[in-house]
């Protein structure tokens, strides 16, 4: 791991609970596509506009003090949307990514869960490595690693966490959290450089 990451860690724990709410909200939004790309390749295969709606609240939840959401009912309806534990293609296990981190969020939202937003953290980059692995098909491992550190995905993964941090980190009112989502929508393209559009 490098010096950089941890200092990232570091800050990224070090933030307020709304900030880390935003921070994993935007990289959620990131990983959505991964999820409908799922739904498309595998004849109706799960629910995006479910996981959408879920996202959708959260940013409400964020936007909207007075906003009254059941965040234990929405985290059920979560875990009706994972894709069947015994499809091990490589677009479930993206779409998984989708579902696990919007999970992760809904726990900080629902109470206790301080390690969420590493998790978060760590299941966008974890997808992308999986990706790299998956189109380098390099068997040796040091090489691998070394394909993926310096792979323009990965620099595209570290850049734009990099950059929500910078964002959440500043003052967070209506506009900020708008810009954010964009941010994190990211013209439709998801993490791995996949768009539906």
């Amino acid at each position: 791991m490098s010096q950089a990451s941890g200092g990232f860690h570091q800050r990224l724990q070090q933030l307020d609970p709304r900030r880390q709410q935003a921070f994993m909200a935007a990289l959620c939004e990131r990983l959505l596509p991964n999820y409908r790309f799922y739904h498309e390749g595998r004849s109706g295969q799960g629910n995006p506009a479910g996981l959408r709606a879920v996202l959708d609240l959260v940013w409400e939840h964020l936007t909207v003090k007075e906003a009254r959401i059941d965040f234990e009912r929405q985290a059920e309806k979560l875990a009706e949307l994972e894709p069947p534990a015994d499809d091990d293609s490589f677009g479930a296990r993206r779409a998984l990514e989708a579902v696990v981190a919007l999970s992760a969020l809904l726990d900080t939202l629902r109470g206790e869960a301080p390690e969420a937003v590493l998790e978060v953290s760590r299941v966008s980059r974890g997808g992308v490595r999986a990706f790299i692995e998956l189109t380098e098909g390099e068997e040796d491992a040091g090489r691998l690693a070394q394909l993926v550190r310096d792979h323009p995905l990965m620099a595209d993964e570290n850049d734009f966490q990099d950059a929500l941090l910078e964002a959440v980190s500043g003052p967070l009112g209506r506009d900020e959290l708008k810009a954010l989502r964009r941010l994190g929508r990211n013209d439709g393209v998801s993490n791995l450089g996949l768009s539906l559009d």
